[in-house]
């Protein structure tokens, strides 16, 4: 690659690392069930993806010794069991009170919002999320640690939400989505575990927080709560 070419890159990936995390900081702090919430989602997910598809050439897997015979089935059951994981997690998350408010306030976009527009945004966020840091970015950065640094990107984006279920969430899913992303060779494995993930997270961990009482702050433990909802 040649250095103009490589600048190029480089000046697409910052730009949209740095409006992904502006958008999602402003989606996740409009009114659930919204027209502005929809609206900013769809357009985070064309974001990430077009930031992608914009920086260069984007691989979905390469046949290898190490690869899996099964490029779909893996990665749904790697994300099934990403789930499994989580939805332990939450469990005790309840009796811990700055993250229950956390997780709580996320889970308002669940209630407050029409289900399919939300799995569908949910859905496209997932798989332009992994275009661009487990595709874009990972290999932009191949000769540099490329699990640590996609995943120390994914976590400072996530932090634009200020919100500490998130973060924790976004660090742990860039570490798992990045093994799938190293496994397999391309994008196809991780946005396929990443979905399955998501639509399982979204049917089955808001049940857990409907009878817990209302959060006087949504967002970091004791701040925040003039917004109406801060996810």
């Amino acid at each position: 690659m040649t250095t103009r070419r490589r600048d190029r890159r480089g000046w697409i990936l910052a730009a949209t690392g740095v409006g992904g995390a502006g958008l999602l900081g402003i989606s996740l702090s409009t009114k659930p069930g919204s027209p502005q919430f929809y609206t900013l989602t769809m357009g985070l997910a064309g974001t990430w993806a077009a930031g992608a598809c914009s920086s260069g050439p984007l691989s979905l897997g390469s046949p290898g010794a190490r690869r899996s015979a099964h490029p779909v089935v893996t990665p749904v059951l790697s994300g099934a069991a990403a789930f499994g994981l989580f939805y332990g997690a939450a469990r005790l998350a309840r009796h811990i009170p700055p993250l229950n408010r956390a997780i709580g306030s996320v889970l308002r976009y669940s209630d407050g919002g029409s289900m399919p527009l939300v799995t569908l945004t949910a859905c496209t966020n997932a798989v332009g999320e992994e275009l661009f840091f487990r595709g874009a970015l990972w290999s932009a950065v191949h000769n540099w640690h490329p699990l640590a640094t996609t995943t120390l990107a994914y976590t400072t984006t996530t932090a634009a939400t200020r919100n500490p279920a998130l973060v924790v969430a976004g660090a742990v899913t860039s570490v798992l989505f990045g093994l799938q992303r190293r496994h397999s060779g391309g994008v196809l494995a991780p946005s396929l575990a990443h979905v399955t993930w998501s639509l399982l997270m979204l049917r089955y961990i808001p049940p857990l927080f409907r009878d817990q009482p209302p959060s006087g702050s949504p967002g970091w433990p004791g701040r925040w709560s003039s917004s109406p909802v801060n996810a």
